[in-house]
C-alpha cells in the first residue's frame, strides 16, 4: 500500500459486530458458600448491535450502536468510521474483518480511504476486535434490563469509558504477531 500511496499514512484497523440485547448475558460471580447468586433473566428477543473498530498499535477505538447488521448499516457504520478517522487521500485504513455476508456484498460501498482485508473463514481467534466484547461487555452482565433505551445508554457509556483507555484496548487487541503483519503488508 506505501507504494500505492507514498504521501499517505496508513494504519491497520481492524472491525467486528456484537450482538446485545434483553436476554443477559450471564457470567459467573462469587457467592458466599452454600448460597446460590440470582441473576434475572427474562427471555425477551429484542438486539442491538455494537459496532466495534480498533487500532491495535495505537489502543484508539470508534464505536457504533445501531439496530442491525445488513449491508446499509454495514455501509453507515463504514461511512461515519471513515468520517470520524479522517480517512481519504492522505490517510489510509486497511480495514481487518470477517466474512460475513453483509460485509461482502456488492451492495457494499466502501468510502475512499478505506481498503477492506478479510479474514480467512471459521477464524475468530485472529480478529484483534473480538476480544472487545469481554471489556464492552462489564456493565451488563447478570444485569436485567427492560428496554433497549436502557441497555443502549449504559453501553454507550461503557463505551465512551473505553474510548478514553487506549492502553487497555491496546493490551487486550495488539497481538504479538500484528506488527509482523502490518511490515508484510508494507504498513
Amino acid at each position: 500500500m506505501q507504494q500505492t500511496y507514498p504521501q499517505a499514512r496508513i494504519e491497520a484497523w481492524a472491525m467486528d459486530e456484537h450482538r446485545l440485547g434483553l436476554k443477559p448475558i450471564q457470567r459467573r460471580v462469587w457467592a458466599k458458600r452454600g448460597q446460590r447468586p440470582i441473576a434475572l433473566v427474562q427471555h425477551r428477543y429484542q438486539w442491538l448491535y455494537l459496532y466495534a473498530f480498533v487500532h491495535p498499535q495505537s489502543g484508539q477505538t470508534e464505536w457504533f450502536i445501531l439496530p442491525r447488521v445488513n449491508v446499509a448499516w454495514f455501509n453507515a457504520a463504514l461511512a461515519a468510521f471513515a468520517q470520524a478517522v479522517g480517512a481519504g487521500l492522505h490517510r489510509q485504513i486497511l480495514l481487518v474483518l470477517d466474512g460475513a455476508g453483509w460485509h461482502r456484498s456488492a451492495k457494499v460501498v466502501v468510502p475512499e480511504g478505506i481498503h477492506l482485508e478479510f479474514l480467512p473463514p471459521y477464524s475468530p481467534e485472529l480478529q484483534p476486535a473480538e476480544r472487545l466484547w469481554q471489556l464492552s461487555d462489564e456493565p451488563i452482565v447478570n444485569r436485567h434490563f427492560e428496554d433497549l433505551d436502557t441497555l443502549e445508554a449504559v453501553l454507550a457509556q461503557r463505551c465512551l469509558t473505553l474510548s478514553n483507555l487506549p492502553q487497555l484496548i491496546h493490551q487486550h487487541t495488539h497481538f504479538h504477531w500484528w506488527r509482523e503483519a502490518e511490515n508484510s503488508r508494507g504498513l
